[in-house]
């Protein structure tokens, strides 16, 4: 049996210089997303901006790392967010960790 190995991202520069707290972490375990949270705001408004901003992070390393544009890679991950909340692909049976 081997070791379980975990790649953990690095800490951005300004959590390091300033620390701070951390709200959502997500890593991929076997192909499928295991999410641990907190609730972190006092609105969930908050988390729609946050996800957003998440979206547009991810879509600018698309664009640095690909031949797709952000504009491009922006647009593909709205439609598979909306399409995930017409139809989602599977219902969620892991429970959130805080």
């Amino acid at each position: 049996m081997s070791d379980p190995k975990f790649e953990a991202l690095s800490l951005p520069p300004d959590v390091l210089e300033k620390g701070g707290i951390e709200i959502l972490r997500a890593s991929v375990v076997d192909g499928a997303v295991s999410v641990a949270l907190r609730r972190s705001f006092d609105d969930p408004y908050t988390w729609g901006v946050l996800l957003v901003d998440l979206a547009r992070h991810a879509a600018r390393v698309y664009a640095l790392e690909t031949d797709r544009s952000e504009e491009e890679a922006l647009a593909e991950i709205r439609a598979g967010m909306e399409a995930e909340f017409d139809d989602p692909s599977e219902p969620d049976t892991s429970p959130s960790i805080n």
